[in-house]
């Protein structure tokens, strides 16, 4: 199945969220703030992503990609 860039966008985004909630639950260590702060704009910024990220992967998670819908049935071949 072939992916987009908002597809792999999201992908990213969600192993880097998921990768700092194991740290967070593991060894009560949030890795996010402890590079960006934690209360700088940028670690809400990247909270917020990985929060849509989340929802753009729900809502295209049962989606056909584009290339196995478009494809018309092939029709048996009849003798002449």
């Amino acid at each position: 199945m072939k992916r987009n860039p908002l597809d792999w966008i999201a992908f990213i985004l969600l192993v880097i969220g998921g990768l700092n909630w194991g740290l967070v639950g593991i060894f009560d260590y949030n890795l996010v703030a402890k590079i960006f702060g934690d209360t700088a704009v940028i670690t809400k910024i990247i909270y917020i992503l990985v929060a849509v990220s989340a929802l753009y992967a729900l809502l295209t998670m049962g989606k056909k990609p584009k290339s196995e819908t478009a494809k018309p049935p092939t029709q048996p071949s009849t003798p002449a």
